[in-house]
This record gives C-alpha cells, structure tokens and sequence, in this order.
C-alpha cells in the first residue's frame, strides 16, 4: 500500500484537507489523561499536527505524539514540531518492535488513524490498539471520506468522473466507498459513532478549482489508472469539471464528508 502514495506523496501534501481541531476537543474530552497520543498511517502529519495543536490551544495537551507510517516519503514531508516524533514503521517490523517504539503497554491515551485504517491487517491492528491503549479512559479514533460536495451544477459531474474512477480502486478501499458502515470496529462505544453506525462530519473550506484538482490527482485510483495507460483525468473530464465549477480561478466553498467510529477497550 505504502507505493501507492510514496509515487504522489507531495500531491498528498497539497490534496488532503486539515482536520479541524474542534474534533480533537470531542476526543480529548474522552480520555482521562493526555500524556501520550499515537496518530497510525500519519501521511504528511495533518492529523499528528491537529492533536497537538488542540491542546497547546487549550492547555491540556498531550506531553508527546508519536506519529507513524510505512511510507518513508510521507514522513519526509511532515509537519514538524518539537512535541511530535515521527516514525517509519516498514511492514517488516513484528508486533512486539512496534509496540516497543510507541511505548509500554497500556501506556496510550489516544490512537488516531485518519483516512488509512482501511489499508491495514484489521485483526492484527486491533491486537496492537488492545495492547497499548490504555484501559481506563484510552480512546481509539478511526475516520475517513469520500465526498466533497461543491455545488448543485458541479457534483453530478463530479459523480460521472468518481464512476470512471471505480475499477481501479484497491478493494481495500471497499470500507470507504461505503462509509466505514461496514467496517469491523470491535470496540465499546463512547458516544462518537459505533460499528455499522459512523458518526458524520463535515469540513467546511475554500477551494479553487487548481486545488480541488491536485486533490482528485492524489487519488491512488487515479495514479494506478495512469500505471495502466488510461488518462482519467484528461484535457476533456478536466474542462467539463472546471465548466461546471465556474472557471479555473473561481474560488468556492466546499464541504468534505466524513465519518468517525471511536472506541474504548471492552472488559
């Protein structure tokens, strides 16, 4: 999986949207203590960075976050700051080497994975989250998203364009397309979505339609389209977007839909 986005990660950069810290509020408010928070498949460490800001905001912040991913180019591209250590974590590394470089045991309070826990060996992930979330007030988040929605005019264009992109998605990508609703999620409801009931969110921003382009460009369907021979985003799908969106300089506010499932340990 990691090739996928190590080939587009600085389109990543630019194409993913900022988490809002008011959800980390929603999290924090959760979890008994704020010690040490790990963010899983951190990509360029927008969701890493969220967790700490939202706690130098309000100061109750946790005292370290540990930010992980297979991808070494991801993390050669992340948002740096002194209270956030990131990790390149190769698939090659068993269980027991992972959790000795997050931290002992039960030692977590807050296990992040924003828009990749779809990819991962979900039996053996859950393991892991079992083993180092804290079993009293510990908080396990997963979140992701497929929509963003512009206007009356632009999104069934969009949605003729999303279709063309369907055949070449990992079938991984299977929990997303559906929304998490059929994600497995054997953890104990804490009032932010539940398996087979995700908790839906939206992020508000401004976009212009360059923007919204090099979003849809780090779309892993699109690249592996393009390792096939096939131009998904051409110069025609390209102009009937931008048509539909006003013009290539307009900029439009947008809303990216997503959806949360978090947890506690059972017992």
């Amino acid at each position: 999986m990691a090739g996928l986005f190590d080939k587009q990660a600085d389109l990543y950069v630019q194409g993913r949207p900022n988490y809002p810290k008011e959800w980390y509020s929603l999290l924090a408010d959760r979890t008994s203590h704020h010690s040490l928070a790990w963010d899983v498949g951190t990509g360029n460490g927008q969701a890493a960075f969220s967790i700490m800001s939202l706690f130098l905001y309000v100061a109750e912040y946790y005292n370290q976050v540990i930010a992980t991913d297979i991808s070494e180019p991801q993390i050669n591209r992340a948002i740096h700051h002194p209270r956030v250590k990131y990790i390149h974590t190769p698939t090659s590394l068993s269980n027991n080497d992972l959790i000795s470089l997050i931290g002992p045991e039960g030692s977590v309070d807050l296990i992040t994975v924003a828009q990749a826990v779809h990819w991962f060996d979900l039996p053996n992930f859950y393991s892991i989250v079992d083993r180092l979330l804290k079993k009293r007030g510990g908080i396990f988040a997963v979140w992701g998203y497929k929509d963003v929605t512009v206007s009356p005019a632009f999104d069934p264009i969009m949605k003729e364009f999303h279709n063309t992109t369907l055949p070449y998605w990992d079938p991984k990508l299977r929990y997303v397309l559906d929304g998490y609703k059929t994600l497995p999620f054997p953890f104990e409801d804490v009032g932010l979505g539940s398996e087979g009931r995700p908790m839906e969110l939206d992020i508000p921003k401004m976009m212009s339609f360059e923007g919204y382009l090099v979003m849809l460009k780090s779309w892993s369907a699109v690249t592996t389209a393009k390792e096939k021979g096939v131009d998904l985003l051409n110069e025609s799908v390209v102009n009937d977007l931008m048509t539909a969106w006003g013009g290539s300089h307009l900029v439009k506010p947008v809303v990216c839909k997503v959806f949360m499932i978090a947890g506690k340990v059972r017992g």
